[in-house]
């Protein structure tokens, strides 16, 4: 059952060449960022394409909770007026932040060094995902989770009230757990240093330089270091978001997959910490081609042209390239199984640790739609062997990423794939349904 509706079973049938051009939502990181910086700056910050899912609009209420002023306009067009670095407001109502783990690991970042306190909670995937990756590095600043055991949701953040600026070392390649740091710098005297020996997605890094920060990345024998200067004075900008290619790879991968098809994905973010599921594609032997490249809000995007790709091969993905696309694994173990040969996916354990144990919820969908694979804590392998007898009713576990990747294989398995409840993909992509309806995919909902 998902957070904020009733689950809704869904199924999707074998399908005919999809066409036309889909128009993914703006990207769900830069989204949340957006939102965080904008609340965090003083003046206005005026946000175009902003994706209006449930994750983000949970963040836009949390941002309102701290005291920004969060306005929605029109669709994807908000504004915030921020309260500057250090000026959030105590909360008087829990902070629910849903199905979102970036959403509650960025914000208890950014209020981690106000003297302010907060309780967290959020829908029953949320609260079963480790938090302590993010209270333990926020305890050095001087912060203090209160909460149940094992740093689970809900907890009580409580901010420092003199805060110390801190160098990390992070234990394992995350975006949130360096983004979170980051935040909580900013309202840290001196300069906070963030140690990755795995390069992560960089939307924090980029967007807080745009936004007035004094930060400097360089390369080292430990890997990337991010030394940021505190206590600098955000100022309210303008922000384009690009859409969204963890989004963008579910109607890509079924234009692969689905055979006549041909499809055009507009203004699709190219950020090379992103990137790795189209590299994986494209060495897999998918016909993508990458159209029109431009720079949007500082991030560089472009129009992907997809075509059915027949002669699809299994490769190996090295552990190196995981975190560029560890939203992705779902859809590639769908497209590694229609494939011919063995995909192998290395450096995959963080995926246990999502809205749901990602490995575990894929491999036996799989297993139950006719594929043959194996599994480790850090690898699956899946046997391709160019068709897939489906047939089967997969459990989505609250995550959006495993419905929707179902639902792609439901396109092209030999009998009907469904899902238990695709209400989760709200929290991402609200307008799957009719996008993908749009391009010729048969997908529906069933009755419960």
């Amino acid at each position: 059952m998902s957070a904020h509706s009733t689950p809704i079973p869904m199924i999707a049938h074998k399908s005919g060449p999809l066409a036309g051009v889909a128009e993914v939502p703006g990207d769900k990181s830069i989204s949340h960022r957006a939102l965080i910086l904008g609340a965090l700056s003083v003046g206005e910050t005026h946000i175009t394409g902003l994706l209006e899912g449930e994750d983000v609009i949970d963040t836009a209420k949390a941002m309102r909770a701290f005291g920004a002023t969060v306005t929605r306009v029109a669709e994807g067009d908000w504004r915030v007026n921020g309260v500057g670095v250090g000026g959030f407001a105590e909360p008087t109502q829990v902070i629910d932040c849903g199905n979102s783990g970036t959403g509650v690991r960025l914000i208890m970042g950014a209020m981690a060094t106000t003297p302010i306190a907060a309780t967290f909670t959020g829908d029953a995937s949320l609260n079963k995902r480790p938090m302590g990756r993010i209270t333990d590095p926020l305890a050095l600043f001087g912060a203090r989770a209160v909460g149940r055991a094992g740093g689970r949701l809900p907890l009580t953040l409580v901010g420092a009230v003199d805060p110390v600026p801190v160098r990390y070392t992070l234990p394992m390649p995350s975006a949130q757990v360096k983004s979170a740091v980051l935040l909580a710098g900013l309202n840290a005297p001196g300069e906070t240093v963030v140690i990755e020996p795995e390069p992560t997605r960089d939307h924090t890094e980029r967007m807080l330089r745009g936004f007035g920060a004094e930060i400097d990345v360089t390369d080292s024998a430990e890997g990337r270091v991010i030394t940021l200067k505190g206590q600098p004075d955000l100022t309210g900008q303008s922000v384009a978001v690009p859409r969204d290619p963890s989004s963008a790879a579910f109607p890509v991968c079924a234009a692969i997959l689905v055979p006549g098809s041909e499809i055009t994905v507009p203004g699709v973010s190219r950020n090379p910490t992103r990137d790795g599921l189209y590299i994986t594609l494209i060495e897999m032997g998918a016909d993508i081609a990458f159209e029109n490249p431009r720079d949007e809000g500082g991030e560089p995007v472009a129009d992907l042209r997809v075509k059915y790709s027949p002669a699809l091969k299994g490769v190996t993905t090295p552990a190196e390239r995981a975190a560029s696309m560890i939203d992705e694994f779902p859809i590639l173990s769908v497209v590694a199984a229609m494939a011919q040969g063995t995909t192998v996916m290395q450096g995959v354990k963080e995926l246990r640790v999502k809205e749901s144990d990602r490995i575990d919820a894929m491999a036996r969908g799989l297993e139950a739609c006719g594929v043959t694979l194996e599994e480790t804590e850090d690898t699956l392998t899946i046997h391709g062997t160019g068709a897939v007898p489906g047939g089967a009713v997969c459990e989505s576990r609250l995550d959006h990423r495993i419905a929707m990747s179902f639902l792609v294989l439901g396109l092209v398995a030999d009998q009907p794939v469904a899902v238990d409840d695709g209400a989760p993909i709200a929290t991402s992509f609200p307008v799957f349904e009719p996008l993908m309806a749009g391009l010729g995919a048969r997908i529906e909902r069933t009755a419960p």
